[in-house]
């Protein structure tokens, strides 16, 4: 089993080698003005396809992971975080080749191949070792409940990344509009830098194996009005990054040096509790603090809000077949969510736990995400919102589905915490 594990995790990397380079290739097709002389239109479609087959190559490598995976496990490879963002991110990538084959638009790429390459980099933060299953994760339902749920939420990212293409085109078109809709754009820009400092800051210091060990302060020394906030005796704590904050009540039993700091710069407020309150709250602080920095960077390269400088690279875009895709997505995904996040969960939790619904936060965030889309198809279908509307719609829903995702497994305590994160 060991042999079809690493055969496994070898070509999940050679997957996240595959879209990296796919993703700079659809890139290239709009930025590569200088090196291909032909006109935009022309250009943008050959380097576009060449882009589309690397897809396509590192999806394959992504199949040959799943495959192998789900032989050395014995079961579907969904049961815990890692397993279930490495699954999420393929299906992305087969919903985009999905309806690459339908609209054949090259641009829809640069946008997409991210999310995949993002999320899987994401996935390989956490463990990557096979669990044992505890017994409510023994039901078939539970494969039908995640994957057909991943598969919903993959057309979702896909309607993300199209209502985000239009936005950005609008914003070039009309530089002009509204200031709050000039920053509304730019600060969806800066949350997904955000998510991309929080993976590159975890890639290094896990790559560095950084460790920082914390252990609490003795009940008695802490003061008589905060005992109530004290840890309890015996927790240590174990930072894999450098503690901008280190966890209250708790003092540093051993800690790595990182550019001189020995000691951690803050301490997390005594009103987060829970023991791994502090690792969250560093976690945030370095997520937001390496997302503004390359920021920061970016503008000072481009010396023009990123999203007026992507959208005028976006010249060729045809808006109209934009807002199609983004709708189309969210129509084939919808009913293939329902069934996964709702109905199948239903069951699922039936036979696990003997009761279809029990308010836990995941339950309810998928009701909100699932109430969400069906407003967005109701006003879409009835009310006749089309263009910005909708596209403002299709990229504010997908950021409720990534905080369902990962906001309520690694911030909210409940039933589905347990999935090896």
């Amino acid at each position: 089993m060991t042999a079809w594990y690493a055969w496994s995790n070898g070509a999940l990397v050679l997957a996240l080698i595959g879209y990296i380079v796919a993703c700079a290739t659809f890139s290239w097709s709009v930025t590569g003005r200088q090196w291909h002389k032909s006109q935009p239109q022309v250009r943008q479609a050959r380097i576009g396809v060449f882009g589309f087959r690397i897809t396509l190559v590192a999806l394959a490598s992504h199949l040959v992971y799943f495959a192998l995976r789900w032989i050395a496990n014995g079961f579907i490879p969904v049961s815990n975080f890692f397993e279930f963002i490495a699954f999420l991110a393929m299906m992305i990538a087969v919903a985009f080749v999905l309806l690459f084959l339908v609209y054949r638009h090259v641009l829809l790429g640069i946008f997409v191949t991210p999310i995949s390459m993002i999320l899987l980099a994401y996935a390989m933060v956490f463990p990557w070792e096979a669990q044992p299953l505890v017994p409510s994760l023994q039901s078939v339902w539970l494969y039908i409940h995640v994957t057909t749920a991943a598969t919903g939420e993959a057309f979702f990212a896909v309607a993300f990344a199209a209502g985000l293409m239009y936005l950005l085109r609008m914003r070039a078109l009309h530089p002009q509009v509204a200031k709050r809709k000039r920053w509304g754009i730019e600060c969806m820009l800066v949350a997904v830098l955000i998510v991309v400092g929080f993976i590159m800051s975890a890639f290094i210091f896990r790559l560095s194996g950084y460790e920082a060990t914390f252990v609490p302060i003795p009940r008695q020394v802490v003061a008589e009005g905060e005992r109530s906030q004290a840890p309890a005796d015996g927790d240590t704590i174990v930072y894999a990054m450098p503690p901008l904050a280190a966890p209250y009540g708790y003092t540093v039993a051993q800690m790595d040096g990182f550019w001189g700091i020995t000691q951690p710069l803050t301490t997390t407020p005594s009103w987060m509790h829970g023991v791994q309150a502090g690792r969250k709250w560093n976690t945030v602080l370095w997520s937001v603090s390496s997302g503004l920095l390359l920021y920061g960077l970016l503008r000072l390269l481009v010396r023009q809000p990123l999203s007026l400088a992507i959208g005028r690279r976006l010249e060729v875009l045809d808006l109209q077949q934009v807002d199609e895709i983004s709708y189309r997505a969210i129509a084939i995904g919808f009913p293939i969510f329902t069934l996964g996040a709702l109905i199948f969960a239903m069951i699922w939790a039936q036979i696990a736990w003997n009761r279809f619904w029990g308010w836990d936060p995941k339950e309810v965030w998928a009701l909100i995400t699932w109430l969400f889309y069906s407003a967005y198809l109701h006003v879409r279908l009835r009310k006749g919102w089309e263009g910005e509307r909708s596209a403002w719609l299709a990229v504010v829903g997908f950021v409720v589905v990534m905080f369902t995702l990962v906001g309520v497994n690694l911030v909210i305590a409940g039933l589905h915490s347990y999935a090896g994160v």
